[in-house]
């Protein structure tokens, strides 16, 4: 586990620094103090290691919220995503993959089951919790709400056409629950 938990580091220092097409495993496994064959044993692309170490990073530092509140934990929930990718080597990181599964389907099948499954179920607990309490229709499809909640966001950082923040994310918070109460 220590070994692993030092190659994620230096996997996700080495793509902050060379970016998807410069990352090296011989310099992560240097950075790392293994060899390389520890590494492609787990991991036996670039790519997945690369996905595995920034959804590892990424969901960590985006605990689930429980406030009380469907509204209080998509907006807690969203908030934490813009402080995390905004203007931070995980927000260059994250568009930089988002990139590269673009160009390559074997890459894109990857990101979904690594990156994009556990943060959607990561999630969808929020709008479960919303049924719950009685906040959100049972009928709500969890999926659109979701893709509602950070389909902006996502288009925002891709885009960079205007500001990504707290007064943003209340925009698209509000918008949905006034859309989408029981």
């Amino acid at each position: 586990m220590k070994a692993e938990r030092a190659i994620i580091a230096a996997a996700l220092d080495e793509f902050a620094e060379a970016g998807p097409q410069g990352l090296c495993i011989e310099r992560v496994a240097a950075k790392a103090g293994v060899g390389k064959a520890t590494i492609y044993r787990r991991w036996p692309t670039k790519g997945l290691l690369v996905f595995d170490a920034f959804g590892t990073e990424f969901l960590a530092k985006q605990p689930p919220p429980d406030t009380g509140t469907l509204r209080g934990d998509l907006l807690a929930a969203l908030q934490g995503w813009i402080r995390t990718v905004n203007g931070t080597v995980a927000g260059r990181t994250l568009t930089g993959l988002i990139a590269e599964v673009q160009r390559d389907p074997a890459l894109g099948d990857a990101w979904r089951d690594r990156f994009v499954g556990p943060v959607r179920d990561q999630h969808r607990m929020l709008v479960a919790r919303g049924v719950e309490r009685g906040e959100l229709s049972s009928r709500v499809d969890p999926e659109v709400l979701l893709d509602l909640v950070f389909g902006p966001a996502y288009h925002r950082l891709l885009q960079s056409h205007l500001p990504l923040d707290d007064y943003f994310a209340r925009g698209v918070i509000d918008a949905i629950i006034s859309g989408a109460g029981s």
